[in-house]
């Protein structure tokens, strides 16, 4: 079996909250790979919690100005559109905020050996005929602008499988700069020398990788919604970039309640 594909299972019972979430094995494996997958870091009542909090912000209405909702044709049927993805709502929710600070930042902190803060959230729904993402690296959508690193911590809020389009994480060692262009997908001579391995999660699992860890998802073709939180981060010392992310991403790529209907607008990676 690839070093990629160990999940790590020791420590990973939950409980409450400590100061160093992650344990030498955990760390050790993300220091080679860039990523690190940590099995039950979330409790199956704090996973219906995160789950009950999804369904409401599903449930919100959609207003300029507030949380960013995205939705895409089904690759089932394209004539309907389904929910894509819900950004930036920790402004709008208690529970997600005091959750993005808890003990999934303290784990990141762990990453980064130094305080971090939130960079960006959201909540990639992939419905039934939720269409992929193809490879890429974080860093290459211009991130670079706001601080040289970023982590991010997915959260698995419903089961991610091979036929639900699970995320796929580069089995290779830990990159330290962009192996692609900005804003485009990685090419196959890009990613020549390493695959991308598939990391399915159960409710509760988290999936930590940084900026620089290619990655990539396929279509869900199933009956069954996938639901993944992700949470990104970057050091605190590097500056807090939430806000003015969002409000750049917002004109450059707004949520489809304010998008002029004259302009085609393109996401790229």
């Amino acid at each position: 079996m690839s070093e990629a594909r160990i999940e790590d299972r020791s420590g990973a019972e939950g409980g409450p909250p400590t100061a160093a979430p992650l344990n030498a094995r955990q760390l050790a494996t993300f220091r080679r790979l860039g990523w690190v997958s940590v099995p039950g870091f979330y409790s199956p009542a704090e996973v219906a919690e995160l789950s009950r909090w999804t369904d409401e912000l599903a449930a919100m209405p959609e207003t300029p100005g507030r949380v960013m909702v995205y939705h895409e044709p089904s690759l089932i049927d394209p004539a309907s559109q389904v929910i894509q993805r819900v950004e930036y709502f920790c402004p709008f929710h208690a529970g997600f905020a005091a959750f993005a600070s808890g003990r999934l930042r303290a784990a990141v902190d762990q990453l980064f050996g130094a305080p971090s803060c939130l960079f960006k959230e959201k909540i990639n729904f992939k419905m039934p005929g939720g269409a992929g993402f193809e490879p890429h690296q974080d860093q290459q959508a211009g991130w670079s602008r706001y601080a040289k690193m970023f982590m991010t911590a997915l959260v698995a809020v419903d089961r991610c499988t091979i036929a639900n389009g699970c995320l796929e994480m580069a089995d290779t060692a830990r990159l330290d700069r962009l192996i692609g262009d900005e804003w485009r997908p990685l090419t196959a001579d890009e990613m020549k020398g390493f695959a991308l391995v598939p990391v399915p999660a159960e409710p509760g699992d988290v999936l930590f990788f940084d900026s620089y860890a290619p990655h990539a998802s396929k279509p869900n073709l199933t009956p069954v919604q996938r639901r993944i939180l992700y949470l990104t981060y970057n050091a605190a010392a590097d500056g807090d970039h939430h806000e003015v992310y969002f409000a750049e991403k917002r004109k450059s790529f707004p949520p489809d309640i304010e998008r002029d209907k004259n302009v085609t607008y393109k996401f790229r990676v």
